[in-house]
């Protein structure tokens, strides 16, 4: 589910707890999570509802100044209104796991092994110190640029770098990607463990 950063903003302040979404099929789930730009937005409740059921207080928990305003908000899209009861869990856990460098042989050790099951469960075979590479020759490039450079597609090509971010060892700019402090540091260390 994708929100624009104003709502994100208004989520997080605890102004909007409401969101109206048409879809064939839900992508969240009561119970879930969805890390966002301002940090983990926690999804209460998922139901579906009609249009004529939703209510001027539903209009308000959503952030929008008229039913109205609300309602044209789904138009252009098929399959059933959902009604997503959400509030502002806290910071995503990744950013301050991709400030923090490595420390020890310890956590090294640890990140080397992670990356190695990656890797073993790859397909293609390993990929992942390629693309730490690739990532920090190539600071702010576009995703479709990068994917052409390893021979990918870029929806598999941006799957495989999101697996590097739950690791906190890559970054999301407006357009491509950096290395976190934590991925710099991994690399840099990686070359002295290999010798």
């Amino acid at each position: 589910m994708l929100l624009k950063k104003s709502v994100l903003d208004a989520i997080q302040r605890g102004d909007v707890t409401l969101q109206f979404r048409r879809w064939k099929r839900p992508t969240v789930k009561s119970g879930g999570t969805l890390k966002t730009a301002v940090g983990v937005i926690g999804i209460d409740r998922v139901e579906p509802v009609t249009r004529t059921a939703i209510n001027d207080r539903d209009v308000q928990r959503a952030g929008f100044t008229s039913r109205k305003e609300l309602l044209s908000s789904l138009e252009g899209r098929t399959g059933r209104v959902y009604r997503i009861a959400l509030h502002y869990k806290g910071e995503d856990p990744r950013v301050s796991l991709r400030k923090r460098k490595i420390s020890s042989q310890e956590d090294m050790a640890k990140l080397i092994e992670k990356l190695a099951r990656v890797d073993q469960a790859s397909r293609g075979g390993p990929w992942t110190k390629e693309y730490l590479e690739l990532i920090g020759a190539n600071h702010g490039v576009v995703a479709a640029a990068l994917a052409d450079r390893v021979g990918m597609k870029k929806g598999p090509f941006k799957a495989r770098v999101r697996r590097l971010k739950e690791l906190g060892l890559t970054e999301s700019l407006e357009i491509g990607y950096r290395l976190s402090p934590r991925g710099r540091s991994y690399l840099a260390r990686l070359k002295s463990w290999s010798r």
